[in-house]
């Protein structure tokens, strides 16, 4: 019976990709033409997304890389640095700013877009590096808003180690830096991992902030540039939109499988100390 449940739930969960698969290599390029499974097959679609001036699948591609990546190690400098302020230091606030941080979350996210793209929009004019339509300010966005639950998931997981290493090593001359960067990151690196992980994929898969401060056809995310391959301006090509999630997935996929070592410890040591 549980190898029979097991088979039912990997059929559930591949038969989506499969289906996937065989739109993209379908030259009919609709859904409804697809319900055959590979019934006919072409890499068309592949070479269509590298050789279509109007649709720049490579700037996509790479303008999602680099955002995400930025987002990444931004996301993960700045929430050990607040965490590891928050579970070593004890200071006025600490309570209160840890709880405002975890608060602010609990607001759905589209609340703030209108403020962001005002906010954006003003910074425009002063300051136009990261203002609407820069990547920069994309980023800058993305930090901002996952900057309080990294900070309280991470402030769990320096909580489980012990502040002994911290006083041996200010013992033997180092300074709250050279703990923080020699001692505590080495040790935390699963939660680091994590962090980065959720942040790199939250931010590949973003489609309403990146089509919102994003303005100009070249600087798009995939996200955004997926979306108008099905648009009726470029005639709702599923084939084209199938192949490019496809190859847009490979780089989350391709993390999992490197870094699944880290994910569960990353996961898990962190709940035992809030």
């Amino acid at each position: 019976m549980r190898h029979l449940i097991g088979i039912a739930a990997v059929a559930v969960a591949v038969f989506p990709l499969l289906f996937v698969v065989s739109a993209s290599v379908n030259p009919s390029g609709t859904l409804t033409g697809s319900n055959e499974l590979f019934a006919e097959v072409t890499g068309a679609h592949y070479a269509q997304l590298f050789g279509d001036p109007l649709r720049p699948f490579g700037a996509w591609f790479a303008n999602s890389m680099l955002i995400g990546l930025v987002t990444a190690a931004g996301s993960v400098f700045l929430g050990a640095c607040a965490a590891y302020a928050f579970s070593r230091f004890r200071f006025r606030g600490r309570r209160a700013g840890l709880t405002g941080l975890v608060f602010v979350q609990l607001f759905p996210q589209v609340l703030a877009y209108v403020a962001i793209f005002l906010l954006l929009t003003a910074l425009k004019d002063v300051f136009p590096p990261i203002g609407l339509g820069s990547r920069l300010g994309l980023v800058m966005v993305y930090l901002g808003g996952a900057l309080g639950v990294n900070t309280y998931l991470m402030k769990g997981f320096f909580d489980t180690v012990p502040k002994e290493l911290d006083e041996s090593a200010q013992i033997d001359g180092a300074t709250h830096a050279q703990v923080f960067f020699r001692v505590l990151l080495p040790l935390v690196a699963p939660i680091l991992v994590v962090v980065a992980l959720f942040s790199f994929v939250a931010t590949l898969n973003d489609f309403v902030i990146a089509g919102l401060v994003l303005t100009e056809p070249g600087q798009q995310t995939l996200a955004v540039g997926l979306y108008q391959l099905v648009s009726y301006q470029l005639g709702q090509n599923w084939g084209l939109f199938a192949a490019g999630a496809l190859l847009g997935a490979l780089p989350v996929l391709v993390l999992f499988q490197f870094l699944q070592r880290f994910i569960v410890g990353g996961l898990t040591s962190g709940a035992v100390k809030g």
